[in-house]
């Protein structure tokens, strides 16, 4: 019988790529989600039963334990950029961690991965950075030769990164953003899904590996970059901190004061903490190098999806290559 792999989060940006490269591998996947029925479409990945949602809440301990019976081989996806109702940092990014390593050691699961980010720290003023470190921290005190992932900021089909500012560019004429001089480097999201496929599949060592793309971009470069590829001229201003700190505040109360029925997915005082500081590969870091991985510039991928945001959509390369013909002629 071919090996059995639990993908918590697998239904998510990361966890679908994931899945679908397990499931290629002949592995039989498990989608471990909140809402198995709104994960159906991981079906698809695979022969009939070899990719299934499983329902898993990775806040209880029981829930995590039946997600992890008989599996070969486990992968945490799980995490968030803000918090609302009960999915605090704490408990999604430290707590839930733990929990899956523990669990992972006791019931013998062989491979353990775990995807983390670039700028988990305990030391850090942002609480989703301190979150992140303290549950890598979990990870390697429960489950010793678990390989943990910490990719950038990572860009795909459905990021909630170019996406986002594509469709605001689509409306306003102008784009304001808080750190335009801190520094990305973005990584493909198919990338992410080939470290960890390695690392399950592969002989890879133990440890952390810290996953950046081949180009290191300011954040008003990578805004220039998304608006050359939507064909828009649109004025980029650098939000002044001040300014940023105000206005995240601000959608805080809101969210406050209506107990969580508006949540401030926009801007927070914590992504504004991360926001001050690059989020790039340390130096002497393992990367893509040591999984034998050559990441994927972002000039191959951004046309595949932020075309719809151009003018004309799909019709606008058409006409840009009918133009060349009438010049030539």
């Amino acid at each position: 019988m071919s090996k059995l792999v639990t993908i918590f989060g697998g239904s998510g940006f990361v966890g679908r790529y994931i899945a679908r490269r397990m499931a290629r591998a002949g592995w039989r996947v498990r989608v471990a989600v909140r809402r198995p029925n709104e994960a159906l479409f991981v079906r698809t990945y695979g022969v009939v039963g070899q990719v299934e949602p499983f329902l898993c809440n990775v806040r209880d301990e029981d829930s995590v334990r039946a997600a992890l019976a008989g599996a070969d081989a486990a992968v945490n996806c799980v995490g968030i950029l803000f918090e609302s109702g009960k999915n605090r940092f704490d408990a999604v990014q430290t707590e839930a961690p733990a929990r899956i390593a523990r669990v992972a050691a006791e019931a013998g699961v062989a491979r353990l991965v775990q995807i983390s980010a670039i700028g988990a720290d305990a030391k850090s003023k942002s609480a989703y950075a301190r979150s992140k470190a303290a549950g890598e921290a979990s990870v390697r005190a429960a489950y010793p030769d678990a390989v943990i992932l910490r990719p950038s900021i990572i860009f795909g089909p459905e990021d909630q990164f170019f996406n986002r500012f594509a469709g605001m560019a689509r409306l306003a004429p102008f784009l304001m953003v808080a750190g335009a001089h801190s520094r990305f480097q973005p990584v493909y999201v198919d990338d992410v899904a080939q470290a960890v496929e390695k690392a399950l599949i592969a002989d890879v060592a133990a440890g952390t590996y810290e996953l950046g793309g081949p180009e290191i971009r300011t954040f008003r470069e990578l805004m220039h970059l998304m608006l050359a590829e939507i064909r828009r001229k649109r004025i980029i201003i650098n939000m002044p901190w001040v300014m940023a700190h105000a206005v995240a505040g601000a959608l805080g109360v809101v969210q406050a004061v209506t107990l969580g029925l508006f949540t401030n997915s926009v801007l927070t005082r914590d992504q504004l903490r991360n926001l001050a500081n690059d989020n790039v590969v340390a130096d002497g870091a393992k990367g893509f190098a040591e999984l034998g991985i050559a990441p994927t510039p972002m000039e191959l991928v951004l046309p595949d999806y932020l075309w719809r945001f151009r003018p004309t959509g799909q019709y606008t390369a058409i006409r840009e290559s009918a133009s060349g013909l009438r010049r030539q002629e």
